[in-house]
């Protein structure tokens, strides 16, 4: 009798959503080409071919797009009788700050939807430093921010690079108090810029101060102030004027992962979320 191997099944269906065979082996711990053994043993086990692989890109065929769901119903029942019957819920409380993720936190939550279907999330968005604090308390599993002074530790999942972004028509003229639209104070992006305009002895007036990225972003959408982005999470629309206004080179910034999770379920899930980041910075 012909039965189906878990391990290549879940591999496939990692596959399915991470799109890529580097990050999901890097979800597996394991190596591409392990990851492509796996496969090419469930493509024989069915006889279909499951996926079509370009140098580019991974995407599944019609026959791969109809074992999904499939496939998914046996992990599920897998996961049932391997649990007894009963599903145990675990917890990942997660921190995650916004100038890290932004715009990208629906994608990043999507591809987690593949991996916890028996884990409860508790996200909590802040400040890096708050998250940073609260982490330390052991309030938070594992937190997802911008690296803050020296700390040691952690796993870098991208750097990016910043920008002073506004909308195509906004406009300033040197000696005059530059707007800015930011987060508030102990945002790290905000005294970032505030050093580097500080430094240039250029003067600057906080005009907008929002509660999260996106309403930050909206105001510099609307012509209100210039916003201290990250180049990767900058909403389309926004123009980077910092050369055109002669403003101050912004430093790069680290995205760091810190976790103290060690258990199969909710280390697959950071692992998947690290995957996806990495997957999606690597894109812009």
């Amino acid at each position: 009798m012909t039965t189906l191997d878990i391990p290549a099944v879940q591999a496939f269906m990692l596959l399915a959503e991470l799109q890529s065979f580097t990050r999901t082996a890097e979800v597996l711990g394991t190596t591409q080409a392990s990851v492509s053994m796996k496969l090419q043993r469930l493509e024989a086990t069915l006889g279909k071919r499951l996926v079509e692989r370009s140098p580019r890109a991974v995407r599944l065929t019609a026959e791969g797009s109809a074992f999904q769901e499939n496939a998914r119903a046996l992990l599920a029942a897998h996961d049932r009788a391997f649990a007894g019957g009963t599903p145990i819920r675990q917890q990942l409380r997660l921190g995650i700050s916004d100038h890290a993720a932004g715009p990208e936190l629906v994608p990043l939550l999507e591809r987690l939807r593949v991996v916890v279907a028996d884990l409860t999330l508790e996200v909590t968005i802040d400040f890096s430093r708050t998250l940073l604090d609260t982490f330390d308390a052991g309030k938070l599993d594992a937190v997802l921010v911008r690296q803050e002074g020296s700390r040691r530790g952690g796993e870098k999942l991208c750097e990016d690079d910043f920008g002073w972004f506004a909308s195509p028509g906004f406009r300033w003229t040197k000696g005059e108090e530059l707007r800015l639209a930011t987060l508030a104070s102990p945002c790290g992006v905000r005294a970032m810029a505030a050093r580097a305009l500080d430094k240039t002895r250029i003067k600057w007036i906080e005009s907008f101060i929002g509660g999260g990225v996106t309403a930050v972003a909206a105001a510099a959408a609307a012509g209100l102030a210039v916003a201290p982005l990250a180049k990767r999470i900058a909403p389309a629309g926004l123009i980077d004027v910092g050369p055109a206004f002669g403003l101050p080179r912004l430093g790069p910034s680290k995205v760091m992962l810190y976790s103290r999770v060690s258990d199969a379920s909710r280390l697959t899930a950071l692992r998947v979320l690290a995957a996806t980041l990495r997957q999606v910075a690597g894109s812009k």
